[in-house]
């Protein structure tokens, strides 16, 4: 049985573009994170949302860093609230699109994709 609405009023827009601002209202369940309200508003109301997670409730990857309120929290460990809850992406980090932002700098993503390419900083 739901106990309320949360309202989820989220910072919208690509990079080098005006953000505009979209508000989702999902019913409040007790318990929830901030990202199970996101993955719901995905599935249920906009498939266009962009935000980056890679677990669920976990707090091991820090993918789904964003602001809440201001604040910079994990989505996967907020809790979700019946009232209404701000999202922007990271500040300092350059935007992607909606709440996903870069996460690591260029040459660390190039690593990743291409190990090869630098050397081992051990050495």
């Amino acid at each position: 049985m739901s106990a309320g609405i949360a309202t989820l009023l989220i910072k919208r827009g690509n990079r080098g573009e005006d953000p505009s601002w979209s508000r989702f209202n999902i019913a409040y369940e007790p318990g929830q994170s901030v990202l199970d309200g996101l993955r719901r508003i995905r599935i249920e109301q906009d498939p266009t949302l962009a935000f980056r997670y890679s677990c669920i409730n976990a707090n091991a990857c820090k993918e789904c860093m964003l602001r809440l309120d201001g604040n910079v929290v994990y989505a996967c460990t907020a809790r979700l609230e019946p009232r209404e809850m701000r999202l922007e992406p990271l500040a300092n980090k350059p935007l992607i699109r909606d709440l996903v932002t870069e996460i690591a700098p260029p040459d660390e993503r190039l690593a990743t994709v291409l190990p090869g390419l630098r050397k081992d900083l051990a050495k």
